[in-house]
């Protein structure tokens, strides 16, 4: 079938007024009443300055992850394309308000409209581009002549000071401090709240720029590592994986289970190689033309990543100067499966855009080690 799949409107929401730095803990709370000892450290290599929480400048829940999703929507939405128009509605978070219903299905219970086909993609960075990659296949196949596909996370309720009470109590009383593990406070200064959305159609805008989709791929590496980020599981000392339910009850507080964790050493040791060995394969099966890409799009977890993302990709013959590079990581936040939506929606209504552009996108994801790459053409 001769058909391609156009992204031809792109939207986000972001909650509330912008969070510094310096009002984290004011939002998020102390754990066992004292500012984190590793917060200064994790800043200064993450690089963030502002980030947003679905939360009052109090703590007090705003929007739900549903609500969120479900605005970002909206805005795609006007007389010439509404809400009864939907014919796939395809969404891609970490962080679910809840386990059932999907979260599509909570999403398409707010918007409202027509009985569409739903899809909900659950992992971490990658589930928003799961999301994307279903809409474009359903797209491209013919089943449907649209798809809204969404990314978006609310993980700053899953980073209270308050869920962590039993755990920073058990370790005062063995370790006398109180201080959580690195690898769950590490994150409550890496990630933040929002959507985006993508409308993706079997035709390009009338007038405007397009977007069209030359490809979507992913590769999964967990038949090579073990699990890196992690919520609802611990490991135990022999690092063996053991899931919340074969947990007692009682453990589920005291040993923080529901949070989400990060095995930074992992992390450190394959994000960016596995990465760069999926791209260098990729683009020689492709016949991609690095040297005349025009944007190249990463979702960085941490700034810290840029540089050594750039020695790998260098040492593997694709030398993208730091000129093509586009991020809002710093005053948008790490969003998880939002931030590729975040990201794209920025550059294509910032106007930098022309027709004949190439953009790539890179999404790594460090739960099982899972990567997905985007090539896009302004038309």
């Amino acid at each position: 079938m001769n058909r391609s799949v156009y992204i031809t409107r792109l939207a986000s929401f972001l909650p509330n007024e912008p969070v510094s730095n310096d009002e984290i803990e004011s939002i998020l709370g102390l754990i066992n009443n004292q500012s984190s000892k590793a917060k200064p450290l994790i800043l200064r290599n993450n690089q963030i300055k502002t980030r947003y929480y679905a939360s009052d400048k109090k703590g007090n829940t705003t929007h739900t992850n549903t609500d969120l999703t479900s605005l970002a929507v909206e805005k795609l939405l006007d007389k010439d394309f509404t809400k009864e128009q939907i014919e796939v509605l395809s969404c891609g978070t970490t962080t679910p308000d809840q386990m059932l219903p999907a979260h599509a299905a909570m999403v398409h219970g707010v918007l409202g409209g027509y009985p569409v086909e739903i899809n909900s993609a659950t992992g971490a960075c990658s589930a928003g581009i799961q999301a994307m990659k279903f809409g474009y296949l359903s797209v491209l196949s013919g089943s449907a002549d649209n798809a809204v596909c969404t990314g978006s996370e609310r993980f700053s309720k899953w980073m209270l000071a308050k869920f962590f009470k039993e755990e920073a109590a058990k370790v005062s009383q063995l370790e006398g401090d109180g201080i959580i593990a690195f690898e769950k406070d590490f994150l409550r200064f890496m990630l933040s709240d929002g959507a985006g959305a993508a409308l993706m159609q079997s035709k390009p805008n009338a007038t405007g720029l397009s977007l069209k989709v030359e490809w979507i791929e992913q590769r999964s590496f967990a038949h090579e590592l073990p699990a890196c980020m992690y919520s609802g599981a611990v490991k135990d000392g022999d690092g063996k994986f053991i899931g919340w339910s074969d947990i007692d009850q009682e453990h589920w507080t005291t040993d923080s289970v529901f949070a989400i964790k990060q095995d930074t050493k992992l992390l450190g040791e394959f994000i960016v190689k596995k990465g760069g060995e999926l791209l260098k394969k990729l683009v020689d099966a492709k016949n991609v033309d690095i040297d005349n890409l025009t944007y190249f799009l990463p979702h960085l977890s941490s700034q810290y990543f840029a540089s050594r993302i750039e020695k790998e990709l260098t040492s593997l013959g694709m030398i993208i100067p730091a000129a093509k590079w586009f991020t809002n990581l710093s005053w948008v936040g790490n969003v998880g499966a939002a931030s590729p939506y975040l990201m794209l929606e920025e550059l294509f209504n910032s106007g930098r855009l022309k027709k004949g552009d190439t953009l790539l996108m890179m999404i790594p994801e460090s739960a099982r080690f899972n990567y997905a790459y985007v090539m896009l053409t302004v038309v």
